[in-house]
């Protein structure tokens, strides 16, 4: 089902449409630009948007980003940075951050290109499932430039520097094989088990308590670049808060009967 949201900011979507399948409990960003998917500026605005309606949309549990065609996304629409102010590309990582500030689960499915932002806005996202036949760079340093869109810092926070470097300043491609090995993605599979493994990943995420799943991942978001001992103090106050939840009582119930838990989010 096409989402029906009044934003206006929606009407004419640029690049991209949304879907979201009630039945399944996900909403899915889909880019439409084939064969490239080149993300233009003023669609940043709108992805933010986008992904805001689904975290915001009670029939959605999980959210996935995902692409027309065999590619990703080959990145920006490199005139439009020259049309922009420097004030305005400053502030280019705002928008795509949105995966990491939404509250419910996101998945990219990468498959193909997907470089420079196509990268940097799956790096927001919590789980990355490529194929064999994806390709991940940031390639801004061919154009005199560096990513802008927060790539360089998420890709660190998860391959370290050394490999960021590599990545970074040599414009360096990266197979799906490699993202995998790397932990840049959850998962690497062939093109045409790509929806496939996106469906089992989503079935899975669904099947647990949405209110748990939120916790954990603003937890986890928020301990990023705590300390430990930080860490385990953030964790011990969203542990306790959990333990007067109806799911968590659910869950236990549900253990001790032997059966699956029906959770509610509350």
């Amino acid at each position: 089902m096409t989402d029906t949201s009044t934003d206006p900011r929606l009407s004419d979507l640029d690049g991209f449409r949304v879907e979201i399948d009630p039945d399944r409990q996900r909403g899915d960003i889909i880019l439409s630009r084939p064969p490239m998917n080149v993300i233009w500026m003023g669609q940043r605005d709108q992805l933010r948007v986008a992904f805001e309606e689904l975290d915001a949309d009670d029939r959605v549990r999980v959210i996935v980003l995902r692409a027309e065609g065999g590619n990703f996304s080959s990145g920006g629409y490199i005139r439009g940075f020259l049309d922009a102010s420097p004030e305005h590309v400053s502030h280019l990582a705002d928008n795509i951050a949105a995966p990491w500030r939404c509250a419910k689960p996101v998945i990219a499915a990468n498959q193909g290109y997907t470089f420079g932002v196509g990268f940097e806005i799956s790096l927001a996202c919590d789980f990355r499932i490529a194929t064999h036949g994806t390709r991940y760079a940031l390639p801004e340093q061919k154009l005199g430039q560096i990513p802008g869109s927060g790539g360089s810092a998420r890709l660190m926070g998860l391959i370290g520097l050394a490999r960021t470097k590599d990545v970074v300043m040599r414009s360096r491609r990266i197979s799906g094989e490699q993202a995998r090995d790397w932990g840049i993605v959850v998962d690497c599979v062939a093109v045409d088990q790509l929806v496939a493994a996106t469906d089992a990943l989503v079935a899975e995420l669904v099947a647990f308590s949405p209110l748990a799943q939120r916790t954990a991942k603003k937890l986890l978001n928020d301990s990023e670049n705590a300390t430990v001992a930080s860490g385990i103090e953030l964790e011990g106050h969203c542990y306790s808060r959990l333990r007067q939840s109806e799911d968590f009582a659910e869950g236990v119930r549900a253990f001790h009967e032997k059966r699956s838990p029906a959770f509610r989010g509350c």
